[in-house]
């Protein structure tokens, strides 16, 4: 006997799904493919980003900032071909992900976004406009 899907109420179960998510495993996209973790750290001049993605080179990043969102992706493909005297063996690799903050408004300066990659980690750093720093306080005279 077939029995015919509800399909009517597919928003409480993912809402129950995401909710009791085992959270330390949670660099898996809703593709089960692994993201980077990510750390973001804000302080009075700016943010940075730090992307953990060993085994790539710099040259596998794409950065880009457009309306107020960071992206981040890589894509890097491998092939290695090994030959014997009565084998030979191939073996394809590709790896791919591709990461989006929001920055709030009008609060960098996008010219002078930077990025670097050494032992494994993917730094970012974004400064904060002048006018977005947080000001001293300061005493005001009663006249």
């Amino acid at each position: 006997m077939l029995v015919k899907a509800n399909h009517n109420f597919q928003t409480l179960p993912n809402l129950f799904d995401d909710f009791f998510r085992d959270w330390s495993v949670s660099n898996f996209s809703d593709t089960n493919t692994t993201l980077p973790a990510v750390n973001i750290k804000e302080d009075d001049n700016g943010f940075a980003i730090e992307v953990a993605a060993p085994g790539m080179d710099k040259k596998d990043f794409n950065i880009n900032f457009d309306n107020d969102v960071l992206i981040i992706s890589s894509e890097k493909k491998v092939e290695n071909e090994d030959k014997g005297d009565n084998y030979t063996r191939k073996e394809y690799s590709y790896q791919s992900f591709s990461r989006s903050f929001r920055i709030p408004e009008n609060t960098i300066d996008s010219d002078k976004i930077t990025a670097s990659y050494k032992n494994g980690v993917l730094l970012i750093s974004i400064p904060k406009r002048e006018e977005a720093k947080p000001k001293p306080a300061r005493l005001i005279a009663v006249k």
